[in-house]
């Protein structure tokens, strides 16, 4: 991406909160070991015992918030915050002037849960609704709470791109930091809270998977097996820290990653099938970036919902770009699906599967529709210093990255 060795643009910190765990550490140890923490939802706004998916376990509003006199932040925001204050101890960003750090915020409408509860809560008498509402609904809220909290004064703002989203903002936030317009940015996967409407809307669609047809909520997360039935939602965040190596060494942070190139292409389509052709664009793009041949990539982090339409579309487009002999594993089959903080979790995944040379398994992967070099059933080591992450959204859009180990 960049041709002074100083200028390459790297990830320096890394933040995660899921279900499968609240810190970086606990959510790599959970993926290796393919713990999936998926049964039936129950957080209140989601209807009763109605829908599968995966919610964020023992967690609690960071002290942050408390110091900050924030009481009424979503759930959305007190995640954001304490995944941000993962990858900002890491990254030393404390060290740095507000004005030289961004944050790019990936998603859109992420407190339709909490929405949802106020609408019935008040919808007879609307007059007692609290003010502040005005500011909370939008999403630029989620932009107040973390730039008030971290002092953050450069660029701040989000970006919508569906199930992209988390891809889309680690895109936005290279391109601030390659022009000079921040010295490091965060880029933030929010997590997207769904309310029972939207659970509703994607089961009818026949995106998600029906609780009525499983009777084992572990095994109803099967990206690319021959009996997937669609994705099953999960509550993640993920945030990245983008910056150049010249900046992370000033501050003697070791870098975790160096990105090579990124890609984004359009099927210019509102429709929710995908396209292979899109797909190819942004894989191709990336690849022309990082000056990679395909043959190069030794695993591929792929978007992998269990989507039936959407697993054999990906898997063509994989093979068509020059792609099957590489290494491929879903997280999806283990986290759930995050839709706005989808893209996020995977390439923060991508990041700590090149450092630590091992892939974490795919679940209920027992009859693939076709013949890949599938990461089954248990983490495997590899030698691993190339990846390329992939990202789709509703709306026909594509992103895709090439990622590579760093070596000192």
């Amino acid at each position: 991406m960049q041709n002074n060795p100083n200028n390459a643009i790297v990830v320096s910190g890394l933040g995660v909160v899921s279900s499968i765990g609240n810190t970086v550490d606990s959510f790599w140890d959970s993926l290796l070991l393919g713990q999936s923490k998926i049964s039936v939802l129950e957080r209140p706004g989601r209807g009763e015992n109605k829908f599968l998916g995966a919610e964020l376990e023992n967690f609690s509003p960071p002290t942050l918030l408390k110091k900050h006199k924030i009481r009424d932040a979503s759930l959305s925001a007190q995640v954001a915050v304490e995944a941000i204050r993962q990858s900002w101890d890491q990254a030393d960003l404390g060290s740095m002037k507000g004005e030289d750090i961004g944050l790019i915020v990936g998603g859109s409408n992420f407190t339709q849960r909490e929405q949802r509860m106020l609408w019935l809560k008040y919808q007879d008498r609307p007059l007692f609704i609290r003010p502040s509402y005005a500011r909370n609904f939008m999403d630029t809220d989620l932009c107040g709470i973390c730039t008030q909290i971290f002092g953050i004064q450069g660029a701040a703002y989000t970006t919508g791109g569906a199930s992209s989203s988390g891809q889309l903002a680690f895109i936005q936030a290279i391109n601030l930091v390659a022009t000079g317009q921040v010295k490091a940015c965060l880029a933030l996967g929010a997590l997207m809270d769904l309310s029972e409407l939207e659970l509703q809307a994607f089961e009818s669609l026949g995106a998600m998977v029906p609780l009525s047809t499983c009777e084992d909520p572990k095994k109803a997360c099967r990206p690319f097996d021959l009996d997937h039935k669609g994705f099953v939602y999960g509550e993640n965040c993920a945030v990245l820290v983008v910056e150049t190596l010249a900046s992370a060494q000033e501050r003697k942070v070791l870098p975790l990653a160096k990105i090579a190139g990124v890609g984004l292409a359009m099927d210019a389509n509102r429709e929710t099938n995908p396209s292979k052709e899109g797909e190819i664009k942004a894989m191709q793009k990336a690849l022309a970036q990082a000056n990679w041949r395909a043959q190069s990539i030794d695993f591929v982090s792929p978007h992998g919902t269990g989507s039936k339409m959407g697993d054999e579309v990906e898997l063509q487009a994989i093979q068509e770009a020059g792609l099957s002999h590489a290494l491929i594993n879903t997280t999806k089959s283990i986290t759930g699906h995050g839709l706005s903080a989808a893209g996020a979790i995977e390439l923060a995944v991508s990041v700590l599967q090149l450092q630590h040379q091992k892939l974490h398994p795919c679940l209920n992967l027992e009859n693939p529709i076709e013949d890949f070099k599938w990461v089954q059933e248990k983490a495997t080591h590899c030698e691993c210093n190339r990846a390329l992450s992939l990202s789709l959204g509703f709306g026909g859009i594509n992103t895709a990255v090439c990622m590579e180990k760093l070596k000192f």
